[in-house]
């Protein structure tokens, strides 16, 4: 069966248009009846969790209403951040997890995201399976219908699991900027940063519904930069709706992006025996320069497609504990087995033992240029043999100094083009280059 509902992070859209209440409804009874058949006693318990969007709340009621008919106990955990979905079906031994939240998507969109009892995301095949159910008539998983109820204390279990992860982790003397995106993170990461000692300036932490990731967050990064930079502070670190990745910049205001954190974290945790299989995954995404660093420093690098999923297929298969994407997942699997932006910036200060931010040095970028170019058929346009022609001449060009990712975008009527080179100039030259050859093949 095509996918049609689930993308690569769940079902996303419209809250109410794609998005609707019938719809969570309906997945969720198809979810307890797949994902969730060796429950306790025969009634299923499932989480539910979200982020601070105002459909949230409907959405919560939906999913709930259609656990419950499916025969489970729906337990709502309230606004959290993703991460701490996993962390709490371990804990409790619980049997589904839904996630409502667009991650960094606008206001108006959400999205539904299941987890199973062993904390993963359910795979494709799983989600494939729950579409299908929908077409059938609705049955429940056995007994009578479940119950709803809140489940109390979850995020000072969240709380206690990060603090457990970083109970070596002195912050005192730190100045660090919170960016939350008016988001999931907007209790949970201040907190958490304050036990740990740290003198925490935080922003994005008044959510009215319609304020998350709008222009703030790891989607607008350049304003944490920029007020980490007037402000004084030593770093700053910005997350996204769902606080499931996470951004940096130094006291200088630059940048430092996912790929950057994860080289930080590959060589800490190498130094101290704590890198399983002395490798890390990444996807296609990610930096030649950070490939260059980890060869360097003798670490494996196994590259998978763009998304977090992927990312934790490639750890599992290869034995390896990090891995992340450049858009700032951070994935350190004994913790977690997915991206958590609050543990990622805490592995990051870990990785820093103290030292500046700005002085950083596990690995150098190379100058990217990425462009998007409109096409109305994406298949064909990758087809056309003068532009292949034109991506093979760019490869071989920058064989051994730096690289050529061509591909198409997964939710939009784009391929985006993207070269890294020694130089900005070099980059943008073959960037154009590649583009130009991409239109006239189209024109």
């Amino acid at each position: 069966m095509a996918r049609e509902l689930f993308g690569t992070d769940g079902v996303r859209g419209v809250a109410g248009d794609k998005v609707t209440a019938e719809l969570a409804l309906a997945l969720a009874a198809a979810a307890v009846r797949r994902a969730a058949p060796g429950a306790r006693e025969g009634r299923p318990q499932v989480l539910v969790i979200r982020d601070t969007r105002e459909s949230g709340s409907m959405l919560e009621s939906a999913i709930a209403a259609g656990a419950a008919a499916a025969g489970a106990d729906a337990l709502l955990g309230g606004v959290l951040p993703t991460p701490a979905a996993p962390l709490l079906i371990r804990r409790y031994g619980l049997d589904l997890g839904v996630v409502l939240s667009a991650s960094h998507n606008p206001y108006r969109d959400n999205g539904i995201k299941f987890f199973g009892a062993d904390g993963d995301k359910l795979s494709d095949a799983v989600e494939e399976e729950i579409e299908a159910l929908l077409a059938e008539p609705p049955t429940r998983a056995g007994g009578p219908v479940g119950r709803v109820r809140p489940l109390h204390g979850t995020l000072e279990d969240y709380l206690r699991d990060l603090h457990t992860r970083f109970a070596g982790l002195d912050l005192g003397g730190r100045d660090v900027l919170l960016d939350c995106a008016h988001g999931a993170a907007h209790r949970a990461a201040p907190e958490i940063f304050r036990r740990l000692g740290a003198a925490v300036t935080a922003v994005g932490t008044d959510p009215d519904g319609r304020n998350i990731n709008d222009g703030c967050g790891s989607t607008h990064v350049e304003a944490l930069a920029a007020r980490v930079r007037e402000g004084g502070h030593d770093l700053g670190f910005a997350f996204d709706g769902d606080a499931d990745r996470v951004l940096a910049a130094d006291r200088h205001g630059r940048v430092v992006d996912g790929d950057e954190l994860i080289a930080l974290a590959a060589r800490h945790l190498r130094d101290r025996d704590r890198l399983p299989g002395n490798g890390v995954a990444v996807t296609v995404m990610t930096n030649y320069g950070f490939h260059t660093a980890m060869r360097e420093a003798g670490i494996e690098v196994a590259t998978t497609g763009v998304g977090d999923r992927y990312v934790l297929e490639a750890l599992r298969e290869r034995g390896f504990a990090l891995g992340g994407e450049q858009s700032g997942h951070i994935i350190e699997l004994g913790f977690s087995p997915t991206g958590d932006g609050i543990a990622g910036a805490l592995l990051a200060l870990e990785a820093l033992d103290g030292r500046d931010l700005a002085e950083r040095d596990a690995m150098e970028k190379l100058p990217q240029r990425l462009v998007n170019v409109p096409v109305a058929d994406r298949d064909a346009a990758l087809a056309d043999a003068a532009f292949a022609e034109a991506v093979a001449r760019e490869q071989a060009a920058l064989e051994g100094r730096g690289r050529v990712l061509v591909r198409p975008s997964g939710t939009e009527p784009l391929i985006r083009v993207m070269v890294e080179a020694p130089t900005d100039e070099e980059a943008t030259a073959a960037t154009d280059r590649l583009v130009a050859a991409m239109q006239a093949g189209i024109a």
